[in-house]
């Protein structure tokens, strides 16, 4: 199996211990999504609450969201039997990140956030429900592309954050121009694919007999996926505004 997820990597359920003990299940896995999803949601309403009556203050916490998420990501990825504490510490801190940001687009551009969620929960929901009627299938070609072009997009963002330190910025992609437009609309089409791809993984781990740890994992890697997509739903909706 192959995903773009870099959370959920070709190994993910390959490399992990299988016993007797209870497994991995498809409801299971929803619950511990809805879980992350409650605990990042409650994380993001303190930071926006923060962030409108002291924005210069939030920015600590937002700031150290950021950098915690990060790091308990890289823990999960590595631990994934402790998924269900860390992913959980990870949609806190996310969401204290998420919360900040969003406080902040809304201030420049009122209406966005809402805009942004409905658009990035529709969007999950539809692909579901597509996915589950098998209106999409996950082939091993659409695999190797959505993987593909997923690399490709995080060494672009690697090389803009670090032209970054030194003042550089990569022209045009970032602008709200037709041609930094186009590009959001391919990064948020390409998140969107990689839900697809979320969705395949986990119902394959389930057929494998995963041990149930693996719950809190792939709710864990599908979160961050959703991240991905609402971070990049933002973008594009600003771009969008700027050229009205």
């Amino acid at each position: 199996m192959r995903t773009g997820n870099p959370v959920l990597s070709n190994s993910t359920f390959r490399d992990v211990s299988r016993t007797d003990a209870a497994r991995m299940t498809l409801t299971g896995t929803v619950h511990a999504t809805l879980i992350f999803t409650v605990m990042l949601m409650a994380s993001a309403m303190f930071t926006w609450n923060k962030a409108t009556v002291d924005p210069a203050g939030a920015m600590v916490w937002v700031t150290g969201g950021g950098i915690a998420g990060l790091v308990l990501a890289l823990i999960t990825v590595f631990k994934k039997e402790w998924a269900g504490v860390t992913g959980g510490l990870y949609a806190i801190a996310e969401g204290l990140f998420l919360g900040g940001l969003s406080a902040r687009y809304e201030a420049q551009f009122n209406g966005i956030v809402l805009q942004a969620v409905l658009l990035t929960g529709g969007t999950l929901f539809a692909l579901l429900a597509a996915y589950s009627m098998r209106l999409i299938r996950a082939t091993e070609n659409f695999k190797l592309g959505v993987a593909a072009a997923t690399g490709g997009i995080f060494l672009v963002y690697l090389t803009t954050w670090i032209l970054g330190f030194f003042g550089i910025q990569i022209p045009w992609i970032h602008e709200s121009g037709l041609i930094g437009i186009g590009f959001s609309v391919f990064v948020v089409v390409l998140a969107a694919l990689n839900l697809v791809l979320d969705f395949d993984f986990i119902e394959h781990g389930c057929e494998q007999g995963a041990p149930k740890y693996m719950e809190w994992f792939a709710a864990f890697g599908l979160l961050v996926t959703l991240v991905w997509f609402y971070v990049e739903i933002l973008r594009l909706l600003s771009k969008l505004a700027k050229r009205d």
